[in-house]
């Protein structure tokens, strides 16, 4: 039996000595205010235009604020507990100081890794070179794959939708090396420019593996035509946000079927995975694949199959595959001036392999046992003003809104870390061998996912590391994750006014507890089930009150360029998320001391320091070129959308800052999109 955590629909409380107003707690910075705009007419400007003006991105990085900063202070804390445990190499052997310490000890090991050039990939290489026909391609596709090459196709575990209990196999399309399907067959010239400096990165990354110009040449055309033809048999990004497009559970017979030409059975036994049930993403895909195992030539496989190698390695050999890599997929596609500093790429890196392992130490030195209890509380304080909200709306009729209530009353809430460590005592971590310490933790990852398949469902795994700053909703699963690493400054902190913490990280609980009723998430039950649980008329009218997002958010453009617009669909489920965010988080506020008194702090009311801190957390600069990418394939908005959108649609914040009608951040009555 699946036990959630249920916390009461409670209005907790807030301490009177920690908490109350005072001269002791944080307030906004109102240095980042930038003071000639008014907040009525660019809030996002206002929040905090002077820190961006007075803090340029970093040339490492693609987008900057004091969010931003914090997540690669985190990292920085990492830098410190790694350099501390890997400058002892008799650590007991398993344990999370001898892993992660030996990991960043080789990785930061430049002089070694330099000397090796891409010895270390030769090996592999030459067993894609000793292909000689379908039996051993095959077989080379299952090593790879264990090694978590994800070409053509990735396999790994899932929670069954139709039996949320259950974890099943999933079968998904992949094995592209441009960002998504539009990269590859839109002619607009972003996606033309991107194809062309995609062509020379292959062709460097050939020639450095021993390629002679012409053959790199050669090599590179291939891949392309090879990747584009699974480009056009893939999905799009506002299709995939659809779980219904994605559902096709079949028997491992009717997998088998599928792709006839390609062995399962020997591919489930080479990854420990016993026949069952499997879901299969994308059938058109599929039917692609089978049609180059049938029809592609050796030559196209081996040519391929060397580029998945190159692009998933590059990144662990020299330097040279580390620039060639980094030019490409950050200078050219992202706008990023320069690498981080190697140390800096290794702690993210050790983060990345064994990040339990690391989070331990991270959360003994950096996340206080009160920090947790007290984020709890504002979870618990966010969720019954959700709560509030949907017993509130005048649009769903009674059955509807109890089935809210009731997957609402389910929500399990995971705060800081786990309560249960993972293991990677397995692993073997060498201070000598860097390239093979991350194909071993690849091989730990991928084994550890799949191992999860024919089991009832774990529900106490996480899919964040603890130093993270970010959090998530898992709709089948119905939680939302607040890892430690986001629970810091500028989004939380124990010396935060209530207007700053709930402004800032509380807008962030209120977006993630939204998901589970954003156009994804409302297609999923309490339990996770896949399944219609809200009346005809009731969907309509939610359909409508969306349709008003979509359209909203269509209208904006990026900074630099006017015709590239935001895609309202793809942004959908993130703008739904921060609209009502705002609005349950503003809610649970006004339950506060300070948000029903009327003392300014700094000559701001309580409101609108809610709102500031709330413009302040996403203040986000980014450059023009990772909008572009955003806009296609991130299902958020760019920043200022994301402060704008909702404020401007939540008539508080008028009121707060007694904007006019008319005023940029007010939209009329008939504009204004609420969906909850």
């Amino acid at each position: 039996m699946i036990r959630h955590l249920v916390l009461p629909l409670l209005v907790f409380s807030v301490g009177v000595s920690a908490y109350t107003q005072g001269a002791d707690l944080k307030g906004i910075e109102t240095g980042d205010l930038d003071r000639k705009v008014q907040p009525c007419d660019n809030f996002f400007e206002f929040s905090n235009g002077t820190w961006r003006a007075q803090n340029a991105i970093p040339a490492s990085m693609d987008r900057w604020s004091r969010r931003w900063q914090a997540g690669e202070t985190n990292k920085d804390q990492l830098r410190a507990i790694l350099d501390e445990v890997s400058a002892d190499a008799n650590h007991s052997q398993g344990s999370p100081t001898q892993l992660t310490g030996d990991f960043y000890a080789a990785c930061t090991n430049v002089k070694a890794v330099d000397a090796a050039g891409y010895a270390p990939l030769k090996p592999y290489l030459a067993k894609v070179d000793a292909i000689r026909d379908r039996n051993d391609l095959q077989a080379v596709l299952r090593e790879l794959q264990a090694m978590g090459v994800a070409a053509p196709f990735a396999f790994h575990s899932t929670q069954d939708p139709h039996s949320p209990t259950d974890v099943i196999a999933d079968v998904s399309a992949s094995g592209l090396g441009l960002p998504d399907r539009d990269y590859y067959v839109k002619p607009e010239k972003r996606f033309a420019d991107a194809r062309a400096e995609y062509l020379v990165y292959v062709e460097k990354m050939f020639t450095l593996t021993g390629s002679s110009p012409e053959q790199a040449k050669a090599a590179a055309t291939m891949v392309m035509g090879f990747e584009m033809a699974l480009a056009k048999a893939s999905l799009d990004n506002v299709a995939l946000r659809d779980p219904h497009a994605t559902d096709h559970p079949v028997g491992f017979d009717g997998l088998q079927k599928m792709t006839p030409h390609f062995d399962w059975a020997a591919y489930y036994k080479s990854q420990g995975v016993q026949p069952g049930r499997v879901n299969v993403d994308e059938p058109v895909f599929m039917a692609e694949m089978e049609k180059r195992l049938a029809s592609a030539s050796i030559t196209e496989w081996k040519t391929y199959l060397r580029w998945q190698l190159m692009n998933s390695f590059g990144g662990a050999l020299s330097q040279d595959f580390v620039d060639a890599r980094f030019g490409f997929y950050q200078k050219q596609l992202a706008g990023v001036g320069e690498l981080k500093p190697r140390g800096m790429r290794c702690a993210e890196q050790t983060d990345r392999l064994l990040g339990e392992a690391l989070g331990q130490e991270y959360v003994k030195r950096y996340f206080p046992p009160e920090a947790k209890e007290r984020a709890q509380k504002m979870v618990a304080n966010i969720l019954s003003a959700m709560h509030d909200t949907i017993e509130g709306v005048d649009w769903m009729t009674p059955p509807t809104k109890q089935k809210a209530l009731e997957k609402l009353s389910t929500f399990n809430v995971k705060v800081g870390y786990p309560d249960k460590w993972k293991d990677y005592s397995s692993i073997k971590i060498s201070r000598t061998d860097y390239f093979g310490d991350v194909v071993a933790g690849n091989r730990f990852a991928t084994a550890d996912d799949l191992s999860q398949i024919g089991k009832p469902l774990d529900r106490s795994r996480w899919g964040m590391t603890p130093p993270t700053s970010n959090a998530y909703y898992n709709p089948q699963l119905n939680e939302i994750v607040f890892p430690a690493g986001i629970l810091i400054p500028p989004a939380f902190s124990l010396n935060y006014t209530d207007a700053v913490n709930y402004g800032a990280i509380g807008v962030v609980i209120g977006h993630e507890i939204s998901h589970g009723f954003d156009d994804q998430g409302a297609q999923f039950d309490g339990s996770g089930k896949l399944e219609n649980w809200w009346t005809k008329e009731d969907l309509d009218k939610f359909h409508a009150k969306t349709a008003c997002v979509v359209k909203q958010f269509d209208g904006f453009t990026i900074d630099g360029d006017s015709n590239i617009h935001i895609n309202g669909k793809l942004v959908l489920g993130e703008s739904i998320g921060d609209l009502a965010g705002l609005k349950i988080a503003y809610r649970a506020f006004k339950k506060t001391a300070q948000g029903q008194s009327d003392v300014k702090i700094d000559g701001f009311t309580p409101d609108q320091q809610f709102f500031i801190a709330w413009g302040q957390f996403r203040g986000d600069q980014i450059r023009p070129e990772t909008q572009k990418l955003m806009v296609q394939g991130d299902p958020h908005p760019v920043a200022k959308y994301r402060v704008v959108g909702p404020v401007s649609n939540f008539q508080p914040f008028a009121e707060a800052f007694s904007c006019k009608a008319g005023s940029p951040m007010t939209r009329p009555d008939s504009e204004r999109c609420v969906v909850w």
